[in-house]
C-alpha cells in the first residue's frame, strides 16, 4: 500500500502562486502514475495533472494548462504541483493519488490540502 501526504496549501491572493507537495511512502513501486486532483464544495472531484514515475511524461488538464505544472523527484518520492496565476475559482481541497499501470483508475488517496484563493 502507498501512503500519500500532501502539503503546501494555504491562503493566497488572486494572482499569487503556491507549490503543493505530495510525499509518497510504502509500496511506491506499484505506483506508475501520480496525479493531482481537486474538489471544491458541492462539485465533483476533477483531475488536474498526472506524471509517470518512470518516464516523467506529464498530462495537464486543458482548464489549468499554462498555469499549473506537475513534476516529480524520484529520489525523494515526491510529486509537486506548481500553481501560478491563481484564481478565486481554484479554491478547493487538493489531493494526490496513485495509479498502477494496469489499474483502471487512481487509488491510494492522500488526505488533501486546502487551497483558498482570496479575490
Amino acid at each position: 500500500q502507498v501512503r500519500l501526504v500532501e502539503s503546501g496549501g494555504g491562503l493566497v491572493q488572486a494572482g499569487g502562486s503556491l507549490r503543493l507537495s505530495c510525499a509518497a511512502s510504502g509500496r511506491t513501486s506499484s505506483s506508475y502514475y501520480m496525479g493531482w486532483f481537486r474538489q471544491a464544495p458541492g462539485k465533483e472531484r476533477e483531475l488536474l495533472a498526472f506524471v509517470s514515475w518512470s518516464t516523467g511524461t506529464t498530462y495537464v488538464a486543458d482548464f489549468v494548462k499554462g498555469r499549473f505544472t506537475i513534476s516529480r523527484d524520484n529520489a525523494k518520492n515526491m510529486v509537486y504541483l506548481q500553481m501560478n496565476s491563481l484564481k478565486y475559482e481554484d479554491t478547493a481541497v487538493y489531493l494526490c493519488a496513485t495509479k498502477a499501470a494496469t489499474a483502471a483508475s487512481f487509488g491510494s488517496w492522500g488526505q488533501g490540502t486546502q487551497v483558498t484563493v482570496s479575490s
